[in-house]
């Protein structure tokens, strides 16, 4: 078993080495598996906005999906003091800033309550086949996850498949119900 640091160091070299094509043609395959998950009969989907430099999964496909089903799509601006999240539905009159450690986010609009959120796509380094997630050690999306509804859908966005397991999993961690990869979609 790894621990969440060895990912974490792991899994940010094994996305330094993708090129932009690869990011592209990846984040297309991981939008195009996506279609196959039964998820889309909800409302109110969350979507985070890739951190470019970070070489995250393009999300501006499943934006595109997401548009084309017209559903209500919500992104969050992180308060560093509080390490909570505010969220905001998207809309065409929203404005986009990157805050200083290069993650866009609005700069503000309608409020939507984490209560309201039906699907979270969560972005993540790594996942092990039980659902677990490495993320980037801040708590963000444990936070947020544990202000969602009980029955929240919490699907994962990944490059790369599962490790076999996160020796350091906490209590407080939040396993997902799906990891969508390239290659695979994971059901936990």
């Amino acid at each position: 078993m790894t621990t969440k640091r060895e990912l974490r160091k792991k899994y940010k070299e094994l996305r330094k080495a993708l090129s932009p094509e690869a990011i592209e043609s990846k984040s297309l395959e991981i939008a195009n598996r996506l279609l196959e998950v039964s998820i889309w009969n909800h409302t109110y989907y969350h979507l985070f906005l890739p951190i470019a430099a970070q070489k995250e999964v393009d999300t501006e496909f499943i934006l595109q999906i997401l548009a084309g089903k017209d559903k209500e799509t919500v992104i969050s601006k992180s308060d560093f003091e509080t390490g909570k999240m505010v969220h905001y539905l998207l809309t065409d009159s929203t404005k986009i800033r990157k805050n200083e450690y290069d993650i866009p986010e609005p700069v503000d609009g309608i409020e939507v309550p984490s209560t309201k959120i039906d699907v979270v796509f969560v972005p993540l380094l790594a996942f092990d086949t039980n659902g677990h997630r490495v993320g980037y050690g801040k708590g963000f999306y444990d936070r947020f996850l544990s202000e969602c509804k009980e029955e929240v859908i919490k699907v994962g966005l990944s490059f790369f498949e599962a490790e076999n397991a996160i020796a350091d999993v906490f209590e407080s961690d939040i396993a997902l119900d799906y990891c969508i990869t390239p290659d695979k979609i994971y059901t936990f």
